[in-house]
């Protein structure tokens, strides 16, 4: 099918923003390794116009699953967790957030690379629901 710039396709076929976020929603439900550094909690605080990351420590059961080092119970993945945060970081930008994080932060609390790529990815939409005046919920 050949078609001009001046063309209307009118079609049942899903967008291409459509189609990314299916395949972001996709990759949203996959298993992943937990980082046996610890978690982080990413907030915006709106009336300090900061990005903002809570680092919790846990360890890694025999299970595989995320448990208080106090307790050893279980970390839900959902839900209130009532633990004291290890650490804050906060920055104006999700590159001044990274950057507190994994460069003046020494021994760096995230021990896998995966872990440090999804950190910078939820940074980033942190940084645009705030220039957005958008809600941010943590993937």
């Amino acid at each position: 099918m050949n078609l001009t710039a001046d063309q209307d396709i009118t079609t049942s076929s899903p967008t291409r923003q459509q189609q990314l976020q299916d395949i972001d929603d996709q990759l949203s439900r996959r298993s992943l390794a937990l980082d046996s550094g610890g978690y982080f909690i990413i907030y915006i605080d709106r009336q300090q116009d900061l990005i903002c990351a809570k680092f919790y420590s846990n360890n890694i059961n025999a299970q595989g699953l995320a448990v208080d080092p106090d307790t050893g119970k279980p970390i839900p993945a959902k839900g209130k967790v009532d633990r004291q945060a290890i650490q804050l970081f906060s920055g104006r930008t999700a590159k001044e957030l990274c950057i507190e994080i994994f460069e003046k932060n020494q021994p760096c609390p995230v021990t896998l690379f995966d872990h440090a790529a999804y950190v910078g990815r939820e940074a980033h939409r942190a940084e645009v629901a705030l220039l957005q005046q958008e809600e941010y919920i943590q993937d």
